[in-house]
Parts: C-alpha cells; structure tokens; sequence
C-alpha cells in the first residue's frame, strides 16, 4: 500500500453510511460470517496477534497480547471504551456516528473468540448522536440475526448494551470505567488485579476502544500479515488523527504511520492559516507533552518513534499552535481542565492540580513571582517524581501525571516566554 492518506474529512461519508442496508452494500458482516464458519477462536485470536495491531486507545499496548490475558474464568466480558473525552479527540465520535456496524461487526467477532456472551460499550455523556445511531445499529443487528440467540444459525449468542456515561473525563480509564458501568462511583481501581483477571462485576474482561474493534473485522477479511504490512514494523495498520487548532484542514484523517510530522502537519493538514508561523504542537491530546518545530518536525509519526522523543500519540488527538499562542494561557487552560475532572481519590492529584491552576492564573493575571516557575516545577514533581515520560506515579492512574506534561512542556521550550511574563507583570492576559 503507497498512498499514505486512506480517508480524509468527516464529510467523506454518504448520508445513509450509518445504516445496516449501506453497510451490506458495501461488503459488511462478510467478515463475521468468515469468522464464525471458516476459522475457530484460536485461529480469530491469532490473526489479531499477527496483525501487530497496538490498542488506539493510548497505551499502544498489543490487542492480541492483551486478549491473551484473559482469564479462563465465566462469564467473561467485553467493554468498549466509547467515553472520548480527552480535549481534541473525535475519532471515535465518527466512527460510532458514520459507521456503527462496523464497530458491531468488530465487537461480535472478538466476543466469539474471547467466549463472551455479553458485551457493553460505554459512551461518552456528551454524545446523543452517537449513541442514538450506535442503538439504532444494535437494534437492526439484532433484527437481522448478527446479535441475539444462535446468530446466523451457529450456536454462538451475544448480546450488546449501550451505557451513557455521566460526562466524566476519568471514567476513560479502564476501571474507572468500569466501576460506572457497575453504578459506582468513577474512580480507577487499583491494578492488579487487572480486568483481564477481574473486571466487570469482577470478572475476566477485555477492555478495548472503538477504534481498536473497529479495525477487526478488515483483519478477518484480509489476514493479520496484510495488516501488518502496512506501515512500520511496531506501528503497523492505519491511525485515525483528530488534527485541530491553528491548522488549514483540521478534521479526522486515517493515515498509515511512518510519515513526518512536517508532513502531517503542512502537507496533510494543509500547513498553518494566513502565513503564520508553527509555534508548538501536541501530538497525543492534552496528557502528551508538546513538540516544537526545531526539535520535531522531522520525527517520524509512529507509537514508538514519538515516544523516544519523549511524548506520545495516544488516542490521536493532534493540536496544532500557531505563532501568536501564548503558551501559558493555553497551559493553564489545560492544568484547568484536569483540576475539574479529578476524581479526588489520591492527594497528589486532587491538591496538586489545583495548585498549579492557581499558579498559571496568578501569572496570567500579571502577578506572577519569579520563583513561580521552580514552585509549579516542585509540585509537579510530587504528582510525577523525576518529570520524565512516560511519567513515574504517586497516583493511580496517570491523570494527575498528564496535568504535569504543559508545565513541563512550556518550562523547557518556552522559559523565556514565561520568565518574560513574569518579569512584566503586564496585568491580565487574554
């Protein structure tokens, strides 16, 4: 495969793209079929394995390996991770609105190879739509016989349950996640044991974004060696980026990995509006630490090569920022953002976020004191000892740690813009 760019734009779907009759026309549930009457479970697990698909969802751990971890214990379950809520992440809201079958086709044909009998997806609170088509999906499946009892005349049933979440950006961990969908409270568990061991209703449950489903049924179709082919080595298949800011063509773009982020970024996203310069860039969503043109233009974009360089692509959010950013107040709009979604479980988290919240709106108001930047340095290196990445813990789950990635990020890229802000104390910044 050459061309780098798969699909481009949001607006690139038919209208009715949503639906069982498009989806049949144009080659949907042929997958499952194959699934479930040429190959055994083993044989659906293993074409995942040598795929080399890596979980889309931001650890880029290997779904196949993960699948390997479960529990022989019963019942088993499989929760798709639909909460999207990381700041400029909107992959999965495409995916769930213009394509649900093949969410559901994914989710039907990792089920029968794990031995799973129920299957939920919980989605984000802030997504009516999504949900309304994703239920609409489930209900023509369910219709045509892919869900419910003895599915397409095998002796393999399934059911799916869609679940609201409640608009809280925690419940995208995994068990935070899944102590909502029992009706708890939204707080991360801690691990181990993991949910393979014991998870939903403390039972053995995989735990995989939509995204990472999503990709299953094109594997069953054409082999987890043809999906490996596709890109780097340990980046291999497509990667759906939510490219948005200053940028000409902002939108969701599938790209197969191993390109560089200046062509990302000028050639792709069609490069900066009105002459402008690139200042910075975030190349994972609000937790990954920033890149900066002099440094990253020419890293190559895959898991591994933007983790070398210190950051990651998680979930696929790319945030793009032009020449007239002030980098503190888009850090602070950030720290903000974390402070408020903190469950509050673990101190450094809870106190720490608040704190430099409170530091970064004291310099935007232009009372900023010069030894702000080692106190904000100080703190973050309570929540995230060593301020490295990927980032050491004295948290649970890595939600206070990602508060640290823009004060890290403007203190080493941009000290002098803080320092000069500081040293001006020219009243509020807009």
């Amino acid at each position: 495969m050459t061309d780098k760019i798969l699909t481009v734009r949001m607006d690139a779907h038919p209208s009715d793209s949503h639906t069982l009759s498009r989806y049949l026309d144009t080659g949907g549930y042929e997958a499952l079929t194959k699934a479930l009457n040429d190959m055994s479970k083993e044989d659906i697990i293993e074409e995942v394995k040598a795929s080399n698909l890596r979980g889309r969802g931001g650890a880029g751990f290997p779904m196949g390996v993960k699948w390997g971890f479960l529990a022989p214990a019963e019942p088993r379950y499989l929760v798709v991770n639909c909460d999207e809520s990381e700041p400029g992440t909107f992959n999965d809201r495409q995916l769930t609105e213009r394509d649900p079958h093949q969410l559901l086709e994914g989710i039907i044909i990792s089920s029968y190879a794990l031995g799973v009998s129920h299957a939920f997806v919980y989605i984000r609170g802030e997504y009516p739509k999504s949900a309304r088509r994703l239920q609409r999906a489930v209900e023509e499946a369910y219709d045509a016989g892919y869900l419910g009892q003895d599915i397409r005349g095998t002796e393999f049933s399934l059911d799916v349950t869609l679940h609201l979440g409640g608009g809280a950006y925690i419940c995208g961990e995994e068990t935070a996640l899944l102590n909502s969908l029992e009706g708890r409270r939204g707080e991360p568990r801690l691990k181990p044991p993991f949910p393979a061991v014991e998870g939903l209703y403390a039972k053995p449950t995989i735990v995989n974004n939509v995204e990472s489903i999503s990709n299953v049924p094109w594997i069953m179709t054409n082999g987890g060696t043809a999906y490996a082919a596709i890109g780097p080595e340990r980046s291999a298949g497509t990667k759906m980026l939510s490219i948005s800011g200053h940028i000409a063509r902002p939108g969701n773009h599938e790209i197969v990995m191993g390109m560089t982020w200046r062509e990302l970024i000028f050639d792709i996203g069609g490069g900066i509006p009105d002459g402008k310069a690139l200042k910075a860039w975030i190349p994972g969503g609000a937790s990954a630490p920033w890149f900066v043109p002099d440094e990253h233009l020419d890293t190559i974009v895959s898991i591994d090569d933007v983790a070398a360089n210190g950051s990651m692509i998680g979930a696929g959010a790319v945030v793009v920022m032009d020449e007239t950013t002030n980098v503190v107040a888009a850090a602070h709009r950030i720290v903000r953002f974390f402070a408020h979604e903190s469950c509050g479980q673990c101190t450094p988290c809870r106190e720490g976020t608040s704190w430099l919240e409170a530091v970064l709106k004291r310099i935007l108001d232009g009372n900023g004191r010069p030894e702000d930047i080692d106190l904000m340095l100080d703190i973050s290196d309570n929540i995230s000892p060593g301020l490295k990445w990927p980032p050491a813990m004295t948290t649970i789950c890595p939600l206070g740690p990602s508060t640290v990635s823009p004060i890290t990020s403007i203190t080493r890229w941009f000290r002098p813009e803080l320092e000069a802000m500081i040293a001006g104390s020219e009243g509020p910044v807009g």
